[in-house]
């Protein structure tokens, strides 16, 4: 998972280095924190949050086959 979301995430961003995800994982769900820099968090939130709701859109999606619910969190 953690590779499908750097996949989505780094074209969209001007410093792709600067992407990191880190997974924190509980008995009954898992949450992804992606972290960019701080200059890109614009282009990964996007106009009204589109760009964030699509993304977590796809990451919910192919996590559906899991046990486990899955929560995607954007920061800095």
């Amino acid at each position: 998972m953690k590779e499908l979301i750097e996949t989505i995430v780094k074209p969209l961003v001007d410093f792709p280095d600067d992407v990191r995800v880190d997974a924190v994982e509980e008995e009954n769900r898992v949450t992804y924190h992606l972290s960019v820099n701080k200059a890109d968090m614009g282009k990964v939130i996007g106009k009204q949050g589109r760009v964030a709701k699509a993304i977590r859109t796809v990451v919910y999606a192919a996590g559906s086959s899991q046990q486990k619910k899955i929560f995607l969190e954007i920061g800095e």
